[in-house]
């Protein structure tokens, strides 16, 4: 395998590992207290608290714990398909690096096969640790077995339930209105423009004026960079509408892309503001018409922050680092292919009823199986499509539920925990996310269950992810998604009518805030052909990887 690898920062926390690996060594920041090994280097030890560190060499051998098989090209000329996997190492459950796996034949590699490091000299002062099979692999190594992952160590924190004399915060707050901009491939409009649009349908679909406006929030804020991916600043958006607010509120971290929405509930409920504004913009589709759909920093030669770890090895892209949780699940449950095409046909299905979703055509299981592959077990229809939209939605007191010109639509509960180490990396079990904990603790602030849910809207900015949320919030088993799926359980009519608007595979990615704005519609009886009968409670699941946030809905 031979493509350009951004180089690493030399930062104060990673500098010493990067050196070391120049110089033939694997070596972790070490708690001498518990002995535990930690990746990435942390000032203190997570396991213990201790800040007694020193550094300890590893031997270098370990186990494929998941891998994909790249076929995209991240940028022009980039040599593919490669090899990207996660290797656990030897001397700890859970220390894993991600690498390639170099001198092995695709169709060679699988999960549990023996691995020992070897580096590569990127200049001076960095080196990568790639791995390749053991020379023998007559006796495998110490460690953990590649079986199933977890067991009861695994089992998700139980939360504790509101007592029956408390109700949650967040039913103070309503949904009163719903908008949206056009949506499309390319629109070529200004995000600011598209933005107002979508705020001023919004607030007049709450049957409110612009004035009556006293709180505002967006996800994620200005970020440099990232072309189309931020949308217009909170105070641009204020500036334009000629609005006063008491409470205002971006930002990128948090319980995933529906932060702010939970945010502006905690608002209201508080009395910070009365009518929040909340708005999700993205032009991506525009950004990229003259160049593509390229990979994280593939624009850099230098790559600072957690990245580090993952770009030099060519896991450019979230369909990367989702594919080795799709592949684990697969080992681990015998999920299909033909199970994330479930998915994705339902989608389209679904789409073919809704005027603003961008993928309408006929979507055959055929069609699915025999797209180009992306980054192995994903093709090219589990993969979200990029779009120019803004979606906005006003948060108000539930004390103006009497006067809306439209039904209310009511949270009943949120969720937005996180248990264990929040990194693409090292969660300790990658046939989960984060959805997993953000599930739980919803379900621990509502006496509702899942069989009171009418209609599910669940994130797919890869078809995978879906099938987790499915998982984690109970509506099957832990590794019974792919079966789940079978049958037109999720499809309208079905059981679970899932992502009723084309979800983000084919209504397009409004990264997490076309699935609120279409709970809100199916709870008002507002969605015509894909109307999904006698709505009355919606689960909505935002988020990927090590961030989730969950709301639970109701009429």
């Amino acid at each position: 395998m031979s493509f350009f690898r951004p180089t690493p920062a030399l930062e104060p926390r990673t500098e010493a590992f990067w050196r070391a690996c120049r110089a033939g060594r694997l070596e972790f920041t070490h708690c001498v207290a518990c002995d535990y090994l930690i990746h990435p280097s942390r000032p203190i030890c997570p396991k213990c608290r201790g800040r007694n560190l020193d550094v300890k060499q590893v031997s270098g051998r370990g186990r494929v714990h998941s891998y994909t098989a790249n076929h995209k090209a991240w940028y022009p000329g980039q040599d593919v398909p490669y090899l990207i996997a996660l290797v656990e190492l030897i001397e700890q459950h859970g220390l894993r690096l991600m690498t390639n796996i170099v001198d092995c034949p695709i169709e060679a590699v699988h999960i549990g096969m023996p691995v020992r490091v070897r580096f590569e000299s990127l200049n001076d002062e960095v080196g990568l640790p790639l791995f390749e099979p053991e020379a023998t692999q007559e006796k495998p190594p110490p460690g953990p077995l590649p079986g199933k992952e977890g067991g009861a160590n695994l089992a998700v924190k139980p939360f504790k339930k509101l007592s029956t004399s408390s109700a949650a915060l967040e039913r103070r707050a309503i949904i009163s209105g719903v908008g949206q901009s056009a949506i499309g491939r390319r629109l070529f409009r200004d995000d600011l423009d598209l933005t107002c649009e979508a705020a001023l349908e919004a607030i007049a679909d709450a049957g409110l004026r612009p004035e009556d406006i006293d709180g505002i929030a967006a996800y994620p804020g200005p970020i440099a960079g990232v072309p189309g991916f931020a949308g217009p600043s909170i105070y641009e958006v204020q500036d334009a509408l000629g609005v006063d607010v008491r409470w205002h509120l971006s930002g990128l971290e948090g319980p995933a892309q529906i932060m702010p929405i939970i945010h502006a509930t905690l608002a209201v409920a508080a009395g910070l503001c009365r009518h929040a504004l909340v708005y999700r913009t993205v032009t991506e589709a525009t950004a990229s018409a003259d160049t593509g759909r390229r990979g994280i920093g593939t624009s850099s030669p230098v790559i600072s922050g957690f990245t580090a770890f993952f770009i030099p090895y060519g896991a450019m892209s979230a369909a990367n680092w989702l594919a080795l949780y799709a592949r684990r699940h697969m080992h681990e449950f015998g999920t299909r292919r033909e199970h994330l095409g479930m998915i994705a046909t339902t989608a389209r299905r679904h789409a073919s009823l809704n005027p603003k979703a961008v993928y309408r055509d006929p979507l055959s299981m055929d069609d699915y199986l025999s797209a180009r592959l992306v980054s192995e077990p994903f093709g090219l229809y589990d993969c979200d499509a990029p779009v120019d939209g803004s979606t906005a939605v006003i948060i108000s007191s539930a004390e103006c539920a009497r006067d809306l010109p439209k039904p209310a639509v009511r949270f009943n509960a949120v969720g937005t925990a996180i248990n264990k180490r929040p990194l693409w990396d090292q969660w300790e079990d990658i046939t989960t996310m984060a959805s997993r904990d953000a599930a739980a603790h919803m379900w621990s602030r509502t006496d509702l269950k899942p069989s009171d849910v009418d209609t599910a809207q669940l994130y797919d900015g890869f078809s995978f992810l879906a099938l987790a949320w499915l998982e984690s919030l109970g509506f099957c088993k832990r590794g019974e998604g792919g079966p789940f799926v079978e049958g037109g359980r999720i499809s309208l009519g079905g059981e679970l009518p899932l992502n009723t608007w084309g979800g983000q595979l084919s209504g397009g990615r409004l990264h997490g805030f076309g699935f609120v704005a279409e709970a809100a519609r199916q709870l008002r009886g507002e969605c015509g052909d894909r109307q999904v009968a006698d709505c009355q409670v919606a689960a909505v699941g935002v988020g990927g990887g090590p961030v989730a946030g969950a709301l639970l809905l109701t009429r």
